[in-house]
């Protein structure tokens, strides 16, 4: 699956597609508008993205101090909250290679 592909079905299906891991389960919630379940996943995954995906949670969220926590976890730059979309890109991208 692309991160393409992984957008436009959170974008228009109602269940996640079947055999996603939990990184891109993650962002499949996030991107559906679910940032409650999107988080809960997140906080299971005790790895560098999950960590990722902490940051860009709570990036949405509006709150950077707890962001910027997250992105040094994870050992990436901060980014601002209007890089937002982008930064999902690309984490989708590291999550699906």
């Amino acid at each position: 699956m692309t991160p393409a592909e992984l957008k436009q079905s959170a974008l228009k299906d109602a269940r996640p597609p079947a055999g996603l891991g939990e990184a891109a389960l993650a962002l499949w919630y996030l991107k559906k508008g679910d940032w409650e379940k999107s988080h809960a996943i997140a906080q299971d995954l005790h790895d560098a993205h999950g960590a990722w995906i902490h940051a860009l949670l709570h990036l949405v969220e509006g709150d950077l101090s707890n962001a910027r926590y997250w992105f040094a976890e994870a050992g990436r730059p901060s980014v601002k909250p209007a890089q937002a979309d982008a930064l999902w890109d690309e984490i989708a991208t590291g999550v699906l290679a």
